[in-house]
């Protein structure tokens, strides 16, 4: 079994991942850009690290050498993506990364036959960006073999927040942050087009607006289905200012604006603490509808984001080294089954609800 690198390891992600795979004893080649965050972390956990700048395909080569594995933890992946499925499918190893941006879901799947042509596997989205909505996606799909429409939606409690690079990510997607897939399209609609409540099993009744969600793009691979629609969770006030919203996202997609919200997240912002992310969870809700009024809806919760980003990234890699994951491009349930969510600790079902 070859090395697993996991590159961005000094991020906040990229160290909580590091952590659970050292425990985990699949000791992994640290990489990134940065020499000095490299080198502390190695020595901490006793781990080989690697100088690899994006930006330099024969350091990335070097890099990849006698690696079976890549676990992709730096983000905006907009921006980093592209360069290190190249250097996988030049290397022959596999690649899997944290990615929730549509586009960058969007054009990996569209590798697929090159990575088959490659031998290799591509498996973008495997944190909470996508594995438990994937998931759940496909069950309400086996639900309701029917359904042409599926909703999503997630909220957090317990004092659940952002990372930097979630924030830094986010921003960077502005202000295009209206999209829904209508007949099997990619389509514009409205920043917070739609809201709605919604009862979460084991959390209660919220508010949710519909926001662009990485499932417009796995969720349509993993089930097929046409049309779908992606929800979060937000305060009553939030919603009811989504006029105002909408007038001041074009403002905060300039770019000067947008470097300079940035700047400010990479100063105030660091990540959810670690009694944060003991007690936090995340909750999501599914409905499934067919064309003859059927309706499905199911429901699920994990822990905290990054808590479970850290669990789900390790054990997808942590498959993938093992000889699970076979070539092409694919979501990850479509690569390890919904086995690999049902493997994870903390995930808890609730029970399925039919309705006429």
């Amino acid at each position: 079994m070859g090395a697993l690198l996991l590159y961005g390891a000094y991020g906040f992600t990229g160290e909580l991942i590091a952590r659970e795979a050292a425990r985990r004893a699949l000791a992994p080649v640290l990489a990134g850009r940065r020499t000095a965050p490299l080198e502390a972390l190695g020595r901490e956990l006793a781990l080989p690290w690697r100088v690899a700048p994006l930006d330099d395909p024969a350091a990335l080569a070097a890099a990849l050498d006698g690696v079976a594995a890549v676990l992709h933890a730096a983000g905006p992946f907009v921006h980093t993506s592209q360069p290190m499925v190249d250097a996988c499918l030049a290397a022959g190893s596999h690649y899997l990364d944290l990615t929730g941006e549509i586009a960058v879901l969007e054009a990996t799947y569209r590798r697929h036959a090159e990575a088959l042509s490659a031998g290799v596997g591509l498996v973008p989205g495997v944190g909470f960006d996508v594995v438990p909505s994937d998931a759940l996606a496909v069950e309400l799909h086996e639900a309701l073999p029917e359904a042409d429409r599926i909703e999503l939606a997630f909220a957090g409690s317990g004092g659940a927040s952002w990372s930097r690079g979630t924030l830094v990510t986010a921003l960077e997607g502005l202000p295009a942050v209206g999209w829904e897939r209508r007949d099997g399209r990619l389509t514009r609609v409205r920043p917070l087009a739609a809201a709605r409540r919604v009862d979460f099993p084991g959390l209660g009744r919220r508010t949710v607006v519909q926001i662009p969600w990485g499932d417009l793009a796995a969720g349509f691979r993993s089930t097929g289905v046409a049309n779908l629609a992606t929800f979060a969770a937000v305060p009553r006030r939030v919603a009811r200012a989504r006029s105002l919203i909408r007038l001041l996202l074009p403002l905060a997609g300039l770019t000067p604006v947008r470097r300079a919200l940035q700047g400010w997240v990479a100063r105030h912002v660091s990540g959810p603490s670690a009694a944060v992310r003991e007690r936090a969870r995340m909750y999501l809700w599914g409905r499934a509808s067919a064309p003859d009024g059927r309706v499905v809806e199911r429901a699920l919760s994990v822990p905290d984001g990054y808590a479970f980003t850290a669990a789900a990234a390790t054990e997808a890699a942590r498959r993938a080294l093992a000889g699970d994951l076979r070539p092409g491009a694919w979501t990850p349930t479509r690569a390890f089954g919904r086995q690999l969510l049902d493997s994870l600790p903390g995930v808890e079902h609730y029970g399925t609800r039919f309705a006429d």
